[in-house]
């Protein structure tokens, strides 16, 4: 077997931190009250045994990737029925698990700022069937909603992530996020 047909599929063990503060960020709050506080404390614990993350290489090629299972996903779109807002917090704890999970495993990611994604190739495409996290589409979206991919380990920033050219933070356009209520489009 060949450096490039080498295959690796190991699993890491990540625990992340509850980071208050971007929970706080990717809700848009400046103030969560108690029982929201305990709601997501409560879901954190729910969720940490759905956590993966994966150290997979194909070749010279090596890849970390960082997901919560489908019954997460289940449980978000559960809350969208019942309350849109507890629903709308909810969403951002879980990606704020994935982005601590990946934060734990590669530190030089939070400096950066970003975890740059690959280019979507076949043997990246391969290695994520078989855990049901395959590319959407060429502009990498994956289908797992709370999942990421990224180099393994850190290769850098903006400058080598695939979806740099329509990315407002490699265009120098990173400006506050919002979020448009429908209805409310100019």
């Amino acid at each position: 077997m060949t450096q490039k047909d080498e295959k690796l599929d190991e699993k890491l063990e990540v625990t992340p931190y509850f980071d208050m503060e971007l929970v706080m960020q990717l809700t848009q709050e400046t103030r969560i009250d108690g029982e929201l506080m305990d709601s997501l404390l409560e879901y954190w614990e729910k969720w940490l045994p759905h956590l993966n993350a994966h150290h997979l290489s194909s070749g010279k090629l090596s890849y970390l990737v960082v997901w919560l299972n489908k019954e997460v996903e289940d449980d978000v779109d559960n809350a969208w029925e019942e309350s849109p807002s507890q629903a709308f917090s909810i969403n951002a704890l879980a990606q704020a698990m994935c982005t601590a999970a990946i934060h734990s495993l590669v530190p030089e990611v939070q400096e950066a700022g970003c975890a740059p994604a690959p280019k979507p190739t076949d043997a990246l495409q391969d290695l994520l069937e078989k855990y049901e996290i395959n590319y959407l589409d060429e502009n990498g979206g994956l289908a797992r909603r709370y999942s990421t991919v990224t180099f393994y380990p850190f290769k850098g920033g903006c400058e080598i992530c695939w979806l740099q050219k329509d990315c407002p933070k490699a265009n120098g356009e990173d400006k506050l996020n919002t979020v448009t209520l429908p209805g409310y489009q100019m």
